[in-house]
């Protein structure tokens, strides 16, 4: 497994929030010590004639300057180049995908709620669908798959009747953003009510990845969010950890190129879901620590 990390993701926000640095700086320290082989890689920043390709040069200049954003998506000093860097992340990824490596991006901010034209969510830019439309432009056939709690409606608005992209996403409705209740011709969306029994939700899951694989993509990028964990602070759902280890399993299984990255999670488990997540894709056991 390889992963793209850089400690700088932690050096803004505060323990005061969900979206906290300690989600990516513990997750890194179990990975590391539970799997000594894995392979941990520092991510370049993403220049910003990449940026536009999803984004307005509007979005990108409001993004560095005060005031807050809103109450969830604050203005912090060197916020752009954070969030820059979880774009080069996603970037180098995706790449290491194409050319046969599984690989996974533990880095901050998230990115999927950023629309083309607004930070909203936690996420000041949307590396996913950046990631999404540079594999595209390049003739691969691309399909994001979204598992986290909340709704990719930053994806979905980006990604929309794009040639050559798919976006598959399950989430918690009703809930934050209010979004993601009809699908399109290439967006699919499969929300699921809070405290849905975990049968359902997998179920519901299921038929999120089927449609996943009926497009038949070159290239798998995993908006891999685990608020849908049933200890989460901020949701109303109920997997389990052995839930995302299945969902590991179904990548596996699939051998498709694929790279993951990081979006929500706010439960001290983090980085236990996130090791049994990448371990049972890489067929692996994980830690019991």
């Amino acid at each position: 497994m390889l992963l793209f990390y850089d400690p700088l993701c932690a050096e803004y926000g505060s323990s005061m929030r969900p979206e906290q640095p300690s989600r990516v700086i513990r997750s890194a320290a179990h990975l590391q010590s539970a799997h000594p082989p894995w392979t941990w890689r520092r991510p370049q920043p993403a220049e910003e004639n990449v940026l536009l390709l999803a984004h307005t040069p509007a979005l990108l200049k409001r993004i560095q300057l005060a005031p807050d954003i809103d109450d969830d998506t604050p203005y912090f000093p060197g916020i752009y180049d954070h969030a820059r860097r979880a774009v080069g992340a996603a970037l180098e990824a995706s790449a290491a995908a194409q050319a046969g490596q599984a690989a996974f991006a533990l880095m901050r901010p998230p990115g999927h709620h950023c629309t083309r034209s607004q930070a909203m969510g936690f996420c000041y830019l949307n590396q996913i669908a950046i990631a999404a439309l540079q594999a595209a432009g390049r003739g691969r056939r691309v399909a994001v798959w979204d598992f986290d709690a909340h709704h990719g409606n930053g994806t979905e608005d980006i990604l929309q009747g794009h040639p050559g992209v798919f976006f598959s996403s399950v989430h918690q409705y009703p809930g934050y953003p209010g979004t993601g209740t009809s699908s399109t011709a290439n967006c699919r969306n499969f929300p699921v009510a809070p405290h849905t029994p975990r049968p359902e939700h997998m179920a519901a899951l299921a038929q999120s990845w089927d449609a996943v694989l009926a497009f038949r993509p070159d290239l798998v990028l995993v908006s891999a969010g685990f608020d849908a964990y049933a200890r989460d602070p901020i949701t109303a759902m109920t997997l389990e950890a052995a839930d995302f280890s299945e969902l590991g399993r179904w990548l596996r299984q699939a051998g498709l190129p694929a790279a993951a990255i990081l979006e929500g999670g706010y439960s001290p488990d983090l980085p236990v879901l996130i090791d049994g997540f990448l371990s049972a894709w890489e067929n692996q056991p994980p830690s019991s620590a």
